[in-house]
């Protein structure tokens, strides 16, 4: 059971009373009435045949209160994509595939790469980033939800709790953070959100000095979980990154576009295990290595933007002060480790930190070489200004891919 503690700026929702699912789906039924709701899955084509995206529809065929479930397929060819509607097809709800690499939804990308509105990198981002397009172009929902395809450990309690703040009629609520414990095969998980981003965000306190910006970050208790959901006129105006700062980034979005009373976090499950990345340590473009660089620089922007001046000197000052953070931090990971009768391996643990603290110096100088650097995709209110009938494209392209290529009726 987890505690009732509130940090004050963001409202935290705990998981108190294990509520049974059943009343959580019968009053979300309910809620569908007045707001309807859509789920977004982003895929890789691989996870269809990987160990939990089985389970995951499995539960969803269980969901009865879903209007609409959007999935963005990356890497399928033709027969790939019709496999994907035949996988997809034991959904009782209406539900649309975007084929991302099809003539179709490429012609619609190379026509906004013409306008230079077009996302630059492939990738979870740019999966999101239209997925969330077809949502506002299809009109039929008033709240979203988004998850990972790769959770092997699902359960529709998940969603049911990352849905219900931003579709009960009565909250306030624009925008909700998934939170979890990492803690799967009896081990600690999320070394990234551990090791990395909170020592960064504490590190950074202790050398810019306060900042509401980091506080709020801060307040968050998995800042990198990949659930969470919002209220659909939420899209419009919201930049996605389309690096792994994507998490950081949306967080950074919400707080520039919304007071944080219209935000929350909730608790939605008590295991939660997904497929996990390589260190990478000998490589810098993958894994956890390239995650923590992105991470990093998105911090180091947001805080120019609110006019902190960073220099090769105060990124040496992060580092060493971040190292030292850090180290604290795994003494008290270990300590909660062996209290819960986990195995914690503090050589590993260490070795991460060491490539983390090295990435922020290169993240740092980075940003120094390009502090202009853009990694946002436009917003489609943008896109929309300069192609006004962009969603209805987009929506009748994937609507003529269901057709040609045999998908349900629905």
């Amino acid at each position: 059971m987890a505690d009732f503690h509130q940090n004050g700026l963001v409202t935290t929702l705990h998981n108190l009373s294990h509520r049974p699912i059943e009343d959580l789906e019968r009053e979300l039924v309910s809620f569908s009435q007045q707001r309807a709701m859509s789920l977004v899955l982003p895929s890789l084509y691989s996870e269809l045949s990987g160990p939990a995206l089985g389970n995951i529809v499995q539960e969803l065929t269980k969901v009865p209160y879903l209007e609409e479930i959007v999935i963005g397929l990356d890497r399928a060819d033709e027969a790939e994509y019709r496999h994907a509607l035949e996988y997809f097809g034991k959904l009782p709800q209406h539900h649309r595939i975007l084929w991302n690499d099809g003539p179709r939804l490429r012609a619609i990308d190379q026509q906004l790469q013409d306008l230079e509105l077009a996302p630059m990198e492939m990738g979870k981002g740019r999966n999101v980033w239209y997925c969330l397009g077809y949502v506002l172009g299809s009109g039929r929902s008033k709240s979203v939800a988004l998850h990972d395809c790769d959770i092997v450990t699902y359960q529709r309690e998940l969603l049911a709790r990352l849905i219900y703040p931003v579709a009960h009629p009565t909250f306030s609520y624009a925008f909700c953070k998934g939170y979890y414990a990492r803690v799967a095969t009896n081990t600690m998980g999320g070394r990234v959100s551990r090791l990395c981003v909170t020592p960064l965000l504490r590190t950074l306190t202790k050398v810019c000095g306060y900042s509401e910006f980091i506080d709020y970050l801060d307040s968050f208790r998995y800042p990198l979980a990949g659930e969470f959901s919002m209220r659909v006129d939420v899209i419009d105006d919201l930049l996605i990154s389309s690096d792994w700062g994507l998490e950081i980034g949306v967080l950074a979005e919400m707080k520039r576009n919304y007071a944080t009373n219209r935000l929350c976090q909730v608790d939605i499950a008590d295991v939660y295990d997904h497929k996990h990345q390589q260190l990478s340590a000998d490589d810098a473009s993958a894994g956890l290595s390239k995650m923590s660089t992105d991470i990093a620089k998105a911090l180091f922007r947001k805080l120019a933007t609110k006019g902190e001046v960073f220099s090769t000197e105060k990124f040496r000052t992060i580092k060493a002060t971040y190292y030292r953070v850090a180290l604290d931090f795994i003494e008290s990971y270990h300590n909660d480790a062996v209290i819960n009768g986990l195995e914690y391996d503090r050589h590993l643990e260490e070795q991460a930190v060491e490539l983390f603290a090295q990435n922020l110096m290169a993240a740092g100088e980075q940003f120094l070489e390009n502090p202009m650097e853009k990694p946002f995709m436009p917003s489609w209110n943008r896109v929309r200004s300069a192609v006004p009938d962009i969603l209805e494209q987009l929506h009748a392209a994937v609507e003529a891919d269901h057709r040609e290529f045999g998908g349900n009726v629905g």
